[in-house]
């Protein structure tokens, strides 16, 4: 994850980004589980209900911001 949106121009260390996905977790946005990959363990995040039903509102709520911005121009 931090490799992707290293690639849209955002820089995240893990100190910043994991207390970030525990927090949503708790919140009930996403749920996780742990999966074996060679010698390491991964936790994988998948969005809840919940956490879909909140980005929706959440990109509703951007494109207003961005149209009100815009305007005029």
């Amino acid at each position: 994850m931090i490799e992707e949106l290293g690639r849209h121009g955002y820089r995240i260390s893990p100190g910043s980004l994991y207390p970030l996905l525990h927090g949503m977790e708790k919140k009930g946005y996403l749920r996780s589980s742990e999966r074996r990959n060679g010698k390491s363990l991964r936790r994988i995040y998948r969005a809840t209900a919940l956490g879909r039903k909140m980005l929706a509102a959440s990109k509703i709520k951007v494109r207003e911001l961005l149209s009100e911005l815009m305007e005029g121009e």
